[in-house]
């Protein structure tokens, strides 16, 4: 661990994502094309810095292969950053599954109904060779996030507003009447949702359950 290392990551992720974001407002696509590419490889560095675990640095490489990808407007491209995305998600579901805390089967119910809302209201808008692997990837991210509340309200969070920033995103590939700004609003509410994930399970309540259950693991597989 190396604190003061991570401060400075932290300023400069910070600093990466501001010019993202004001890139994306002012439509000044070059900057954008720059700090995009910048997020995810600061806050790998950061949690790495902080003695995260190797699952977490893992599934932020993974999203910036998808950040990567969905810089390209063509249909493969796509289709490779949805599968980047997605093991990126199976990463941070097979971090949560460490964690100790009960599910909630209410909270459960309620991001399945989400889930299925979703999948059949973008469905028919939907190209016919993204259908199911859409709903594919919306499975996972739905159970990415619901994953993310056994972390407590930081992840939880970060959880909902991965999922909301995917939303906003399929809703344009569906041909859905878009926000002002949209790219803006994907983007802030992903970086919001990388960056508060990471400290949900860097932070006090999560990592000690993180390391807790990894303690246990290896205390019953030693001999």
């Amino acid at each position: 661990m190396n604190p003061r290392l991570a401060r400075v990551l932290t300023v400069c992720f910070a600093l990466a994502a501001a010019a993202d974001l004001v890139s994306l407002l002012a439509g000044l696509d070059l900057g954008h094309r720059i700090a995009k590419p910048l997020l995810m490889p600061l806050l790998a560095a950061y949690a790495g810095a902080r003695g995260g675990p190797r699952l977490l640095v893992a599934a932020l490489l993974l999203g910036w292969g998808g950040d990567l990808a969905l810089m390209s407007d063509a249909d493969p491209a796509f289709l490779v950053g949805m599968a980047s995305f997605a093991a990126g998600h199976v990463c941070y579901l097979v971090l949560f599954r460490r964690t100790a805390r009960e599910r909630n089967a209410r909270l459960l119910g309620a991001y399945a109904a989400v889930l299925v809302a979703l999948v059949v209201l973008l469905w028919p808008g939907l190209p016919a060779g993204l259908r199911v692997p859409v709903a594919g990837y919306s499975l996972l991210l739905t159970a990415m996030a619901y994953g993310a509340t056994r972390l407590g309200p930081v992840a939880a969070l970060g959880g909902a507003l991965f999922m909301l920033s995917d939303s906003l995103l399929a809703t344009g590939i569906a041909d859905w009447p878009q926000l002002p700004q949209a790219d803006f609003w994907i983007m802030l509410t992903y970086v919001l949702a990388q960056f508060l994930l990471v400290k949900g399970v860097l932070g006090p309540l999560g990592a000690r359950r993180v390391s807790g259950a990894a303690y246990g693991e290896m205390r019953s597989t030693t001999p």
